[in-house]
């Protein structure tokens, strides 16, 4: 091999080395910095480009997800009310039957009826109260200045846009709720309930009479068909909410498996794999070492020419 003063092919090539494995690392010690191997457009434009689209669904399916939250929680908080509700009915019917046993008591009977009318306050007092935020699928009314705004609720079930409804207790009901302000009007325990009314104003067809100095039995028969059509129609309710529930869980589920698969899809794209950089990292590294070692070794055999001339 020539010795040149002018031109240095060993230390060009030593140093062309050197400034590659630089680079290689300074991307190496970024993607270990950052644990992303794509960190900008910069990188890899077509990666960095679909990851970035890959993030905004994700976006976009976590606020579905946090929709579906909220409404799961409006749907379970309705859902044990409608089934305390029940159990109330359940109480009303059990107070009516005990009537059987102290036929001929009159103070048992005003016992029983005064009872009959707290418990149908009761049941409005449970529907009025299965309010979250202003959302109450029990109440008959939006306006009954308890905060209720809204007796239905919309929600998204996918972040193309498809939406629910989750079905309030009125629509159940029917018509039999149709002109009904508070649930005992809807369930046909009372009539003509103003909105937000409470057990002392209701109007109480829950009443059990007494006929010849004994409790009358029609008026028991009455009560107790009365009780039994408003469990089957609260029954109806809850098989409602019930479903919707399902439904929820569901695309909840759903929605929270396909965000996982979207991070992991937008993750295989630009994530670094830490130990393979780990290994890259040392190896560049002593790669660094041995480069900068032989850029000084081919620098000093510019120092063996004046050896030529001693």
């Amino acid at each position: 091999m020539s010795l040149s003063i002018n031109t240095n092919r060993s230390a060009m090539v030593a140093l062309e080395t050197l400034n590659q494995t630089q680079g290689d690392l300074e991307k190496a010690e970024n993607s270990v910095a950052t644990g992303k191997k794509v960190s900008s457009a910069a990188d890899n434009p077509a990666s960095y480009g679909i990851s970035s689209q890959i993030n905004n669904d994700v976006a976009g399916q976590e606020a579905v997800n946090d929709g579906l939250s909220y409404a799961s929680e409006i749907v379970s908080t309705s859902l044990n009310a409608a089934g305390q509700i029940v159990s109330t009915l359940n109480d009303v019917r059990s107070a009516v039957e005990s009537l059987v046993q102290n036929s001929t008591q009159k103070d048992s009977l005003d016992s029983v009826n005064a009872k009959l009318q707290g418990l149908a306050g009761t049941i409005n007092t449970i529907a009025r109260n299965a309010t979250v935020k202003g959302v109450n699928l029990l109440a008959m009314s939006s306006s009954d200045g308890y905060g209720i705004s809204s007796t239905n609720f919309s929600y998204l079930t996918g972040s193309t846009g498809d939406m629910q409804v989750l079905t309030s207790a009125k629509t159940t009901l029917g018509s039999a709720a149709a002109n009904a302000n508070v649930m005992t009007d809807a369930l046909g325990l009372t009539t003509g309930s103003s909105a937000g009314s409470n057990g002392a104003a209701i109007n109480n067809t829950l009443a059990v009479s007494m006929k010849d100095g004994i409790v009358d039995e029609k008026s028991v028969t009455a009560v107790i068909d009365k009780i039994k059509a408003a469990v089957s129609s609260m029954t109806s309710v809850t098989s409602t909410l019930g479903a919707s529930k399902i439904t929820i869980a569901t695309m909840s589920t759903y929605g929270k498996n396909l965000s996982n698969s979207l991070q992991n899809a937008s993750g295989s794209l630009v994530d670094a794999d830490m130990s393979a950089e780990s290994a890259k990292l040392t190896s560049l590294q002593t790669k660094q070492s041995l480069g900068i070692k032989a850029l000084t070794i081919a620098n000093g055999q510019s120092q063996n020419i004046l050896s030529l001339f001693q």
